[in-house]
């Protein structure tokens, strides 16, 4: 009787001990049910979200590719900078008109935009008939060397831009070909400077290279995505043509249901492949005409050394350049349409002292004969180009520094144009590569 009892007892008070545990809970539950119907309440009893882990960095890249980074960032992140490229050929040693026209508008530029800037080796052998070509073939690899350490000399910076040689992606040569095959004939008929080198040459001289070449410049800047593009007015037309390129082989083949389904099948992304770059167009005042013919542009590839001011000349080559250099007899430096030496030269006095006011300048010269402002500009030109001769000395003797950054910068290179020439490549039909 004892243990029967001890039993029941033992049984009450761990039903007890139930009945005062459920029925708290069971209260608060139907509560919470109740305070949830209420507008005013919703939201106060529920449990605090769980937070969202970090985010990869996902930013639309100018190759149309979607790029995905593996490093954690903000939540908002920051967008990317419009994508610009440009390049110049390396057909002899960079001049003045080079620096002044596209070198130094480049360095600003390196903050506000994603720079790509390439030495265009393949554009440089367009006309095999060069006399620089014919002379020296070997001074291809130097010429291209030498363009590049200017590049770094003038100010681009290798950590904020990318410096590459167009020959080291394969993809320039091969989506050349892709665009060449969708371009008509008659595009190629209207382009006008192929025109005016045609009338400058004989018929055996003049390559189909020279013709086609605005279809490789095409290349070179949709292969990127560039938005921007750096032209002088003289590149105008051939950045339409880019434009228009790039508007038929979208509109030839990367449209309809059965365009998107190959890009799935290929995860591939499934908007157009190209797209369509803008002109920026270099600021007024960067001009610079040659110094034997203050009509025509300051050229690499004009006969006459004297036409030029090579940016390593050293300062008495410059000074006995400038000398010679072709002027008018009208007493005054200013700056008229009707004396375009004068305003040639006055043009690269200013240029070369970037910190002083114009019309200061203008001020300064408007009353000198050329006996004395010859000898100024000289001074000028010679005082602005020696810090970046002694950088280019800097780069070209560091052992491997300037290989590695090319190196470096033709696997960038390579990263991005390979994947819009293997997009071109699917639009178009080739079997993808195993």
């Amino acid at each position: 009787l004892t243990l029967f009892l001890m039993l029941a007892l033992y049984a009450f008070k761990s039903l007890f001990i139930l009945l005062i545990t459920i029925i708290p809970l069971s209260v608060c539950f139907n509560l919470n049910v109740v305070m949830n119907r209420i507008p005013l309440f919703q939201g106060l009893s529920k449990p605090p979200l769980r937070q969202p882990p970090l985010l990869r960095s996902t930013t639309l890249s100018s190759t149309n590719a979607l790029e995905t980074s593996t490093s954690p960032t903000r939540l908002h992140s920051t967008k990317p900078k419009p994508r610009i490229l440009s390049g110049i050929q390396p057909t002899g040693s960079l001049h003045l008109g080079n620096y002044l026209g596209a070198l130094s508008q480049w360095v600003p530029m390196q903050d506000e935009y994603d720079c790509n800037f390439c030495v265009v080796d393949l554009h440089a052998v367009t006309n095999t008939k060069d006399h620089k070509l014919q002379q020296s073939p070997a001074g291809l690899r130097e010429w291209t060397l030498s363009s590049s350490a200017l590049y770094i000399a003038a100010g681009i910076d290798p950590k904020k831009s990318n410096i590459f040689v167009q020959s080291h992606v394969t993809a320039h040569s091969e989506l050349s070909w892709l665009l060449t095959c969708t371009c008509p004939m008659g595009w190629m008929d209207r382009m006008i400077q192929f025109k005016e080198k045609k009338e400058k040459s004989s018929g055996d001289s003049v390559g189909l290279g020279l013709y086609s070449y605005p279809v490789l410049m095409a290349a070179d800047i949709l292969l990127y995505g560039a938005e921007k593009v750096p032209v002088g007015e003289d590149q105008r037309q051939h950045l339409e043509l880019t434009r228009d390129l790039a508007r038929r082989f979208n509109d030839q083949f990367c449209t309809g249901s059965q365009y998107k389904k190959l890009c799935k099948s290929l995860s591939l992304p499934t908007y157009p492949v190209f797209r369509e770059p803008e002109a920026m167009i270099v600021k007024e005042g960067a001009r610079v005409m040659s110094l034997t013919d203050g009509t025509s542009k300051m050229s690499k590839s004009d006969p006459s050394e004297a036409s030029r001011i090579n940016v390593l000349d050293p300062p008495d080559i410059i000074a006995q350049k400038i000398k010679r250099c072709k002027t008018d007899t009208v007493e005054g430096i200013v700056a008229s349409d009707d004396r375009p030496e004068a305003k040639n030269l006055l043009t690269i006095y200013k240029a070369v002292q970037p910190d002083r006011d114009p019309s200061e300048v203008e001020d300064e010269v408007r009353d000198m004969n050329w006996g004395t402002f010859k000898p100024l500009l000289a001074d000028a030109v010679v005082a602005h180009l020696a810090p970046i001769q002694e950088r280019y000395k800097e780069v070209r003797s560091e052992e491997g520094y300037l290989e590695d950054v090319l190196k470096q910068g033709g696997e960038k290179a390579d990263e991005i144009a390979s994947v819009t020439v293997k997009r071109a490549r699917a639009a178009m039909g080739f079997v993808e590569r195993f």
